[in-house]
């Protein structure tokens, strides 16, 4: 190990929002330390010694581009005084500076480890910084590394223990952002534009992972995305949330950020938009499947072949606030249902284009117990092999689907006569809704 110890006089040029910066001057005492096989590179500045004090928890998630400061200083702050752990794979210390000296927030230090590749989770060192910080930080750079590198490793149970014992706060800009929903885009195949996504559900390039790596509080089934201005990723966050729904089950759910916008979530669930509007147009962006719809799966899911997820025009429910600088619009997850300073939109894909309309507040009461009417349905004959024949006394059908046993949406019809010798061999179930009620017949086509 070679330690090099010097004082630098920084004259750093801080990129801001939007073209805007500032320049600042200060003495900082850096260590840097090149480990023996290149495993990781460290840049510690400030105080060496560990210190115990008590940080408040929390999480704040950035959309990249360029931090926002405001949303910064509630992170910093929420450190109590003590160590920030920056981890990245890429790079060097522009966090260090910043982090440091710049946004006035007395923290004991700064340090930036970078991950040259995987044996770095294991060096005693790194494991030792990860358990002592009380705040850390994941830069930009490529998801995959960070997932790569750190899933089942000493560092995602340092930092999981970290979160639920230690109560410290947690942040990511960009791939340190997407990293931290309970689902995650892993970019495993590289990275996915939101035309590719809804024009093929399916592409090899679509990795949502469950597999778990960091738990953090109020992101259970969430995804995160980023940079949603530029290049938009709106598309793409809808064909995650329908793959979610399709794969796993889960009622999904999305978090986004335009870049140089930031949310920081409290210990309460509580979600404060941080940005610079009225001055610029940022946004913070809540998405949901619509719990309103008593069936919320796409039309079309299909392999090769664009999304279709309409559901009358209401597929996905989205609540989008304004960022400020005093972080005071905000959005309550704990319910999902609640915010201020923000309004409601319903979002959904007809063959492969997003859509937008104007909406009204969710409200997941509304088919919370669906009134049961199987026992007025009956399916003829079955099993069936052509055409099958729905028998009902129900005048006021809206709805008739089939479903796969998968819960993969086949056919939609408003029939009670239909064709489904394009079907495969196997088990179905015919779905049927009128207003607040639905019925389940199962069949079997030979």
């Amino acid at each position: 190990m070679i330690a090099l110890f010097f004082e630098l006089k920084i004259n750093n040029g801080v990129s801001k929002h939007h073209l805007k910066s500032i320049l600042t001057c200060v003495y900082v005492i850096i260590s840097f330390t090149v480990i023996s096989g290149q495993n990781y590179i460290s840049y510690l500045t400030g105080d060496t010694a560990d210190v115990s004090v008590n940080p408040q928890g929390g999480t704040c998630l950035v959309g990249g581009a360029g931090e926002s400061d405001d949303a910064m200083k509630w992170f910093l702050q929420r450190a109590d005084g003590g160590d920030v752990l920056v981890l990245r794979a890429s790079d060097s210390d522009g966090y260090n500076p910043y982090f440091y000296s710049q946004l006035g927030v007395t923290i004991n230090s700064v340090e930036t480890i970078v991950f040259n590749n995987a044996l770095a989770a294991n060096d005693s060192y790194v494991q030792q910084r990860v358990a002592e910080a009380e705040a850390i930080w994941f830069a930009g750079g490529n998801q995959w590394n960070y997932v790569s590198y750190w899933r089942n490793t000493a560092i995602d149970s340092l930092i999981n223990h970290g979160l639920q014992n230690r109560n410290i706060v947690i942040g990511g800009t960009s791939a340190g952002m997407a990293i931290l929903g309970d689902y995650y885009f892993s970019a495993q195949n590289g990275s996915v534009t939101s035309t590719t996504a809804l024009n093929n559900p399916f592409a090899s390039t679509i990795t949502v992972d469950s597999m778990e790596f960091l738990n953090v509080d109020f992101l259970e089934n969430v995804v995160t995305d980023t940079h949603y201005d530029d290049p938009d990723r709106k598309g793409r966050h809808m064909v995650f949330l329908a793959r979610m729904l399709h794969d796993y089950g889960v009622d999904a759910r999305g978090i986004a950020c335009d870049e140089y916008t930031a949310v920081c979530i409290d210990e309460n669930g509580i979600a404060h938009a941080f940005g610079e509007y009225p001055q610029y147009d940022d946004n913070v962006y809540f998405l949901q499947v619509n719990c309103e719809n008593i069936n919320p799966t796409p039309e079309t899911l299909v392999n090769g072949q664009p999304l279709d997820w309409n559901l009358g025009g209401k597929a996905v429910k989205v609540y989008i606030i304004k960022g400020k600088t005093d972080g005071s619009n905000t959005f309550n997850l704990n319910t999902w249902e609640s915010g201020t300073g923000g309004e409601w939109k319903n979002w959904y894909v007809t063959n492969g284009t997003l859509n937008e309309s104007v909406s009204t507040q969710m409200n997941c009461s509304v088919n919370a117990n669906p009134i049961d009417m199987s026992n007025q349905i009956k399916v003829l004959p079955n099993p069936v092999s052509n055409f099958l024949a729905i028998e009902t006394d129900i005048s006021d059908i809206e709805k008739i689907q089939i479903f796969d046993v998968n819960g993969q949406l086949v056919k939609t019809t408003s029939e009670l006569n239909i064709d489904i010798s394009d079907l495969k061999k196997g088990s179905y179930i015919v779905e049927i809704q009128s207003g607040e009620k639905v019925g389940i017949v199962l069949f079997l086509k030979i």
